[in-house]
């Protein structure tokens, strides 16, 4: 609206110039020289703005003609920035994304492009640096460090390749000259700052913390922790050298951080040693309530020197009742029961975390086990738990484990990286529990059964065998005491009287045939039966004090007449699988066979070992029969079992020699 106005205004003021210039009268002359020109007024201003015209184009296509040539050449410079720019742009792209080839072919035509732009150097820098060419990079950072406007990064760009280079001394010159360029580079503060702890320069890290504070790069708080660190870090390392300056930088570390463990642990140790105790306890117990740690139990429990083991307990157990349900508390608990000899107390620290132990309470409760009862065998299995139990907390900073606290990373070397927690190897897998039980470990930690008394009942006693078990003498089950022959021969005397008169009647049972290298005792017995022909019958509850007797004058006499009858086939038992032949006695007059709702089924092969019922294993699969070995009455036997390894887990009680007294007396009967 303002500029139509104006217009109209500028319009109005032109005609009434013109009409003013019209209205004139009068002659204009211009003489010069012999000629002579003669207009009037409003002429003479048409022809003087005709002329003013045409002089201001001349001079404007004068001043194009003259200015061209430089136009050109801006133009051609500025295609060839934008180019380069274009360049530029497009490698560090392909930087970005990782593209080595394009990144360095874009870095080529930028430098031909556009070679004195920063960007240029940084491009060709960081394309040096995907390829893996340090020298390249290098170079180009030096190059960059030597210009005024890419100083800082040119000494940032040689601080990352020193440190990738593992070369100490260039990383700090270059971060300690872009400090001094620029106080307020975080970068370089932290380097330098990680580099004077890593040297143990503590009053170097500590001029540099308040540099950054007065840069306002850190706050108030973060600067009173990090403060606190760095004194108690030097407390720490002048402990045995100047312990008046350790103990007051370990008490300024505790009024800047209270909650930091090691300085509440080192200031109420020097509090506890001027008998201050009751100002070490309140220092151990601020510390103890943001962060239980075992340092800070044992520091409490020992706040009063000359205390005995009781009175120790007791104040752990005041500390840990602050944390109620927290396992630093049981542990302490349970560290000051045992050195009380209060293992009851310290079974019930524990007891909320036998569950799924800990490293530490796998280990307590294994030192509980060997201190109280002497038990190795618990302790050992505690042990084993412990091997594959959940890791406690410890020391860690950017995954690097320590055994004690340190002020830096020495990863990373940032200052107060290192905190009490579970290392992140040791994290639960999603996938099954982190502890498996094994009916191995519940053995072991079960209470001991009198294996002793059940392993002599069943050297002695056998229950009656049916159908082909009775006619059929099976060895006994193998273990570490001789076999009874008392279980077997029980039915003979009754089987002899029953299968008489039947011997013509019906077809002898399935006897095996032998093997060669069979014992005589069991040759003898198998012989004994073959020749009476017995069938099948019931098991019947008979004395065994009669049966021994005839048993032993019918092995007694076979045992004389085996060498007449070695090359005749001499029955014997095979295993259960294969087919059993009758003897050459039973073959040679055909007999009716028996129905087969009355043929006696096969005997199964006694196990190889017996299964202990202690463990809780099902029973393995059968194995084939062990003949059992004769031994004279007055023959101490020997040790079958495998030499004994002392680092061998031993369960329950130990089995008495086999063949010893034990054999001995159930051989006679007693």
């Amino acid at each position: 609206m303002i500029r139509i106005v104006l217009f109209l205004l500028l319009t109005a003021l032109t005609a009434y110039g013109a009409a003013w210039v019209a209205d004139q009268a009068g002659d204009v002359t211009l003489s010069w020289g012999g000629w002579r020109a003669q207009a009037t007024v409003p002429v003479f201003a048409l022809a003087l703005c005709m002329i003013i015209l045409a002089a201001l184009i001349a001079w404007s296509i004068l001043s194009v003609l003259w200015r061209m040539p430089g136009k050109i050449r801006r133009g051609r410079r500025e295609r060839r920035h934008a180019r380069g720019r274009h360049a530029i742009t497009h490698g560090l792209l392909a930087v970005g994304h990782g593209d080595a080839a394009a990144a360095r072919q874009h870095a080529d035509v930028a430098r031909r492009l556009a070679g004195h732009d920063p960007l240029t150097l940084l491009l060709h820098a960081q394309s040096a640096q995907l390829d893996g060419d340090r020298e390249r990079a290098n170079s180009t950072f030096r190059t960059m460090a030597e210009r005024e406007d890419t100083r800082l990064l040119g000494l940032r760009g040689l601080f990352i390749e020193a440190q990738r280079a593992d070369d100490p001394v260039a990383a700090v010159m270059a971060a300690e000259e872009a400090l001094k360029i620029s106080p307020s580079s975080t970068w370089a503060s932290h380097a330098v700052l990680g580099f004077r702890c890593a040297q143990g320069d503590w009053a170097g890290a500590l001029k540099i913390l308040d540099n950054d504070l007065e840069s306002g790069l850190i706050d108030k708080a973060t600067y009173r922790r990090r403060r606190g660190v760095l004194l108690t870090a030097r407390a720490l390392e002048l402990e045995t050298l100047d312990r008046d300056l350790s103990r007051e930088n370990a008490m300024e570390a505790v009024k800047l951080a209270p909650t930091l463990v090691p300085a509440a642990v080192l200031a109420a140790k020097f509090e506890s040693e001027a008998h201050q105790v009751r100002r070490a306890m309140r220092i151990v117990e601020a510390a103890w309530l943001a962060h239980p740690h075992p340092d800070l139990a044992d520091a409490y429990s020992h706040v009063r020197l000359g205390d005995a083991a009781r009175q120790r307990l007791v104040r752990v157990e005041t500390l840990a009742a602050k944390t109620p349900g927290h396992i630093e508390g049981a542990l302490a608990i349970a560290r000051a029961a045992i050195d009380a000899a209060q293992f009851a107390r310290a079974r019930e620290a524990l007891a909320p975390f036998t569950a799924t132990p800990t490293q530490r309470v796998a280990m307590l409760m294994a030192e509980i086990e060997r201190t109280e009862h002497g038990d190795s065998g618990r302790a050992r299995a505690w042990t084993l738990r412990a091997v594959r139990a959940r890791h406690d907390p410890v020391w860690t900073a950017d995954g690097y484990v320590s055994d004690r606290w340190r002020p830096v990373s020495p990863v990373t070397g940032r200052l107060d990286a290192f905190q009490w927690q579970t290392p992140v190897a040791s994290l639960p897998s999603d996938k099954g529990a982190t502890i498996e039980s094994s009916p191995f470990e519940d053995a072991m930690l079960a209470a001991p059964a009198p294996q002793r008394a059940r392993l002599a009942n069943e050297g002695l006693v056998e229950p009656p065998r049916a159908t082909a078990a009775a006619v059929t003498p099976e060895p006994a089950t193998q273990d570490n005491s001789p076999p009874a022959p008392e279980a077997a021969p029980k039915t003979e005397p009754k089987t002899e009287a029953k299968s008489e008169p039947k011997t013509e009647a019906k077809p002898e049972p399935k006897i095996e045939k032998p093997e060669p290298d069979a014992v005589a005792k069991d040759v003898v017995a198998k012989d004994v039966v073959a020749k009476t022909a017995p069938e099948p019958i019931e098991p019947a509850a008979v004395p065994a004090a009669p049966a021994a007797k005839p048993v032993d004058k019918a092995v007694d006499k076979a045992v004389d007449n085996k060498v007449d009858k070695s090359a005749e086939p001499i029955p014997a038992s095979r295993p259960a699988s294969r087919p059993a032949s009758p003897p050459a006695s039973a073959t040679a007059a055909p007999q009716p066979s028996l129905p087969p709702s009355e043929s006696p089924p096969p005997a199964a092969p006694a196990p190889l070992f017996r299964t202990r019922a202690d463990l809780g294993k099902p029973p393995g699969a059968p194995v084939p029969t062990i003949i059992p070995i004769l031994r004279a009455p007055d023959d101490p036997g020997i040790d079958d079992e495998a030499p004994v390894d002392e680092f061998t887990e031993k369960i329950g009680t130990p089995k008495a020699q086999a063949g010893g007294w034990r054999g001995f007396w159930s051989r006679l009967g007693g």
